[in-house]
């Protein structure tokens, strides 16, 4: 399978624009888009409790929870669907998950803002896997020191992203808002809860 490896600093980034054929892309959206049961958390902000720009679900194998921004997530039990997801994202990368992460962006008004995944939970160096469906979004990354260092990447429907090594130490990155018109975007998020 095609990969685009980034040569960036402090990380390992690895892109796979064709991870899903265009076929079962649009399956997999569909299928998420009506059978996730979809929620607007509100996270803390800066001492305030304000709505996600986006809607999230949460799957784990059991037992395992996630919090993060003062949102504390009880998951789901894996559907077929994610489950398969995650044994082709398992195959591929060479790391094994235990977690799901879905957000539904629902336009180009819902977006995710600057951050790194780097809670305790995750370990030291975790690998973050993630399958982007629907609508085409700029997934921009930034070096938490040098401040010329940026990079971006147009997520395709049907790809993935793996995130490894110590990029989570030294690299933010967001999804930001557009004002394009803009199809809705799922992105289902793999991570190992220690």
């Amino acid at each position: 399978m095609k990969s685009e490896i980034f040569s960036l600093p402090d990380a390992e980034l690895r892109y796979f624009p064709d991870f899903l054929s265009s076929e079962k892309a649009d399956f997999f959206l569909e299928k998420l888009l009506k059978d996730i049961p979809w929620k607007q958390q509100n996270i803390k902000l800066f001492g305030k409790e304000i709505p996600q720009p986006r809607l999230t679900a949460f799957y784990a194998e059991k037992g395992i929870s996630y919090t993060y921004s003062g949102l504390q997530l009880d998951p789901e039990y894996f559907s077929a669907e994610i489950l398969e997801l995650k044994q082709k994202t398992e195959k591929i990368s060479g790391f094994d998950f235990n977690t799901c992460l879905a957000n539904l962006y629902r336009d180009g008004n819902d977006s995710m803002g600057w951050h790194a995944d780097d809670e305790k939970v995750l370990g030291k160096n975790p690998v973050i896997a993630s399958i982007s469906l629907g609508g085409v979004r700029s997934f921009q990354f930034k070096h938490k020191k040098d401040k010329n260092l940026k990079e971006k990447i147009e997520l395709q429907h049907g790809s993935l992203i793996v995130m490894q090594g110590s990029m989570q130490h030294f690299w933010k990155h967001q999804l930001p808002k557009t004002k394009k018109e803009v199809p809705p975007r799922i992105n289902l998020t793999f991570r190992k809860i220690q």
